[in-house]
């Protein structure tokens, strides 16, 4: 690594405006963690509010909490939080459910606003989940409309006048490979279609400005940049000139407009509540508004500008040390076409990853060859990135990878 030096990244880490966010996390020692873009680290002050809640709030005050400690409202308070990180105002966004429920929801609505087209347009990179959302909703409307994906570099070219609705995910699982979220928006609607974005993987990442892009629906996870914990609620968006006319397909007690009045009759409620479906987790809502809050403190500028650096830098030293041994970028080269991660190509891409996780540095795999690699630029430092492209070529030049050990699947990769 003749061109950088271990110390350089480490006076680099020293200047970086983000650093005394990393002391706010629990991260264990001796760990990097590359994985934020799976599960975000756990805030130190999660373990005080959840504590506290269980404690005190659940303990003591028992039911009485939900109008005591404001719980009925977590829904629209952390939504509304969320709000200000991807650019919608407050009342437009709302915290419930997982982002595959939420995905369905918006999805049903959108077609209804929709009359007359039969396409849903997606992309064959987008996260499965969201297909398979897809595709339960075609069934379950006895196929009436059609889901067709192309590349997500024909996505523009693929928007007719059969397509009702664009179905996005904003950053690529995979590759990491970032849409363009304004141009689609605007060409969908000038062709006539609405567009659901799937934030997952940008969401406190970088910025998103849903309201400055005029999209339609969004929905989102928290536990990954947002650092609200394992199976943390997601959100969902409808923008304020949709919420009148978009219903949910889940008729649910908390998306009634008056939910104790207890009628035998659903009548929405009024604004994105109507999103709302079965009663809130209140320990998980907690422990995600500690991860938003946090992201609140931070510039979000600040967090693109280190997260496009960090990929910067592992593509440069990848490419420096990793050359003689298989690797391949999967990643787009271009920082305004990638979200905040880099991947890397590699026939035996699980064991190695198995290899880096044995010694202290967690990422993941995807399949069939993807070795994943996320840049939380709130705890992750440059000299991180120094120490996991030297471990891999040291994992790589030895063989350390080649062992039956590493390559048992775990359930979860």
């Amino acid at each position: 690594m003749a061109a950088l030096t271990r110390a350089d990244l480490e006076a680099r880490d020293a200047q970086d405006p983000l650093a005394p966010f990393r002391e706010r996390f629990d991260l264990p020692e001796g760990v990097i963690y590359l994985d934020g873009n799976s599960l975000g680290a756990l805030p130190k002050a999660t373990v005080e509010r959840i504590h506290a809640l269980v404690t005190r709030e659940w303990g003591q005050d028992l039911i009485r909490s939900w109008n005591l400690h404001g719980w009925i409202d977590l829904p629209q308070r952390v939504g509304d939080k969320i709000a200000r990180l991807i650019g919608a105002e407050p009342g437009e966004v709302i915290v419930c459910d997982s982002t595959s429920a939420n995905l369905f929801k918006v999805l049903a609505a959108a077609l209804r606003l929709c009359p007359g087209r039969h396409v849903i347009l997606s992309d064959t990179g987008n996260f499965p989940t969201d297909l398979y959302m897809a595709q339960g909703l075609v069934d379950l409307l006895s196929h009436q409309y059609e889901l067709r994906l192309v590349d997500e570099r024909d996505v523009l070219d693929a928007i007719d006048e059969d397509v009702a609705v664009v179905m996005l995910t904003q950053v690529n699982y995979r590759t990491g490979y970032l849409h363009d979220m304004a141009t689609i928006t605007r060409a969908a609607h000038e062709r006539g279609a609405l567009v659901i974005w799937d934030l997952a993987h940008s969401a406190g990442a970088l910025p998103v400005d849903l309201n400055g892009c005029h999209v339609d629906f969004a929905v989102g996870c928290g536990y990954k940049y947002l650092n609200g914990g394992p199976g943390a609620p997601a959100f969902v968006f409808v923008a304020r000139r949709w919420q009148e006319q978009a219903l949910s397909p889940l008729w649910g007690w908390m998306g009634h407009a008056e939910p104790f009045a207890l009628e035998l009759e659903y009548r929405p409620a009024d604004g994105v509540r109507r999103m709302l479906c079965g009663t809130p987790p209140i320990l998980s809502m907690a422990a995600l508004e500690v991860g938003v809050d946090m992201l609140l403190e931070a510039d979000i500028q600040a967090v693109r500008r280190k997260s496009v650096a960090l990929g910067q830098l592992f593509i440069q030293l990848a490419e420096q040390e990793l050359a003689p041994f298989g690797f391949e970028l999967a990643s787009p080269r271009d920082p305004e076409r990638r979200g905040s991660q880099v991947s890397l190509r590699h026939p035996e891409g699980y064991p190695i990853v198995q290899a880096l996780i044995s010694r202290g540095i967690i990422g993941d795999f995807r399949a069939p060859d993807i070795l994943r690699f996320g840049f939380a630029p709130l705890y992750v430092r440059y000299v991180d990135v120094w120490d996991t492209v030297a471990a891999l070529r040291n994992i790589m030049e030895t063989g350390a990878w080649d062992r039956p050990a590493f390559r048992v699947r775990g359930k979860v990769t």
